[in-house]
């Protein structure tokens, strides 16, 4: 079962890559991460980087033939560029189960490539994805999005519903929080362990915004790799379950904890199932208690449930989205640039080294 959940992260994240790759690029894909980078005026959506590029002017040579070799090269590179990608988003790889021995073959074909931007494909995969699912306005649940007295059906247990009574209503932000985007630079961090010795941590703090997904460690020796700046963490409510037994206890333990991440907001799936709504709040009310920086928010169920359904278009069949694509699909309508780190679904590299799925657990012998 564990196998086939990995091959199923490692085509949902293939096909993630892919549409990226439509959306621009200049350098060959590394295996730290993937990034999309922009260009142009600002305020001009950019989002993913390109594969499919036509080959660059012959160069200047007295040599005829010379030059037009390399115009057959270059020409025939591009085309097996463009084929990959293809091969990536059409219907038939998508129906069929491979071993990670392939998708590792393409991802290291995929390295190969030479990219350039698109910024035309940006501003049109950034259109979609607005007009499905608007993060903007409706990325996290606020009194604008969420009225009064409503019956909110939850994204998951979604023939149950919860009622947005007073208190809750208060806990909601008056205004979506990230509503004064678009942010330049954002970083996205995942606990894969590919970060393992990257020495990518400087390169995350320069960061406009930080996304990090599920109270990952950021402090000692780590922070090399991993960076220390912090502006959104997701929290996934089994965290606080079993190791801060829902808050009943620890809560003093559970606010020291979260200090290292500054004035960074806390995002909680308060409304994915009903189950994670009283430890979510707790959540909040704990910060309320000690006067944290820290500030929970909660994913607004009807974003999650268009953004899957987006993702479904395109082929991504998982059961749910992992909180990784829902904070990488946000970042990618709320920043002009966005880098992922950490983000490898396999248990090795393209060398064939073994990888911890997590940053800091050993891999398998």
């Amino acid at each position: 079962m564990r196998a086939v959940i990995a091959l199923a992260a490692a085509l949902g994240s293939l096909l993630l890559a892919a549409c990226l790759l439509r959306l621009g690029g200049e350098r060959p894909l590394r295996d730290r991460g993937w990034e999309e980078e922009a260009e142009g005026a600002p305020g001009t959506p950019k989002v993913v980087r390109a594969l499919r590029a036509p080959p660059p002017p012959l160069p200047r040579s007295g040599n005829r033939t010379t030059a037009n070799k390399n115009g057959i090269y270059q020409f025939e590179q591009a085309a097996k560029c463009k084929a990959i990608q293809d091969n990536i988003l059409s219907s038939s790889i998508k129906k069929k189960r491979y071993s990670e021995d392939y998708y590792l073959h393409i991802v290291k074909k995929l390295q190969n490539c030479t990219w350039i931007r698109r910024p035309e494909e940006s501003a049109k995969f950034r259109s979609e994805l607005a007009s499905c699912c608007d993060a903007a306005h409706n990325f996290i649940a606020s009194q604008n999005n969420t009225p009064l007295g409503s019956n909110m059906s939850y994204e998951v247990d979604s023939k149950k519903t919860i009622l947005i009574t007073e208190d809750i209503y208060r806990m909601l932000p008056v205004s979506p929080p990230l509503s004064v985007y678009p942010f330049k630079n954002c970083a996205v961090v995942g606990n894969g362990g590919i970060l393992k010795n990257s020495s990518c941590g400087a390169e995350i703090d320069r960061s406009d915004f930080v996304f990090r997904c599920n109270l990952p460690p950021t402090t000692g020796s780590i922070s090399k790799d991993v960076g220390n700046k912090t502006n959104l963490v997701t929290v996934n409510p089994s965290i606080i379950a079993q190791k801060y037994n829902k808050l009943n206890e620890k809560k003093t333990e559970f606010v020291e904890n979260i200090a290292v991440y500054g004035d960074a907001f806390l995002l909680l799936p308060a409304f994915s199932f009903r189950s994670n709504t009283a430890t979510s709040f707790k959540v909040y009310h704990t910060l309320q208690e000690f006067k944290a920086t820290q500030r929970a928010i909660f994913f607004h169920p009807t974003y999650l449930k268009s953004l899957a359904q987006f993702w479904r278009t395109k082929g991504v069949k998982a059961y749910r989205l992992s909180s990784g694509f829902m904070i990488t699909s946000a970042a990618l309508e709320l920043c002009e640039n966005v880098k992922l780190y950490g983000f490898w679904p396999f248990s090795k590299s393209t060398e064939k080294m073994p990888i911890s799925h997590h940053l800091l657990r050993q891999p398998a012998a």
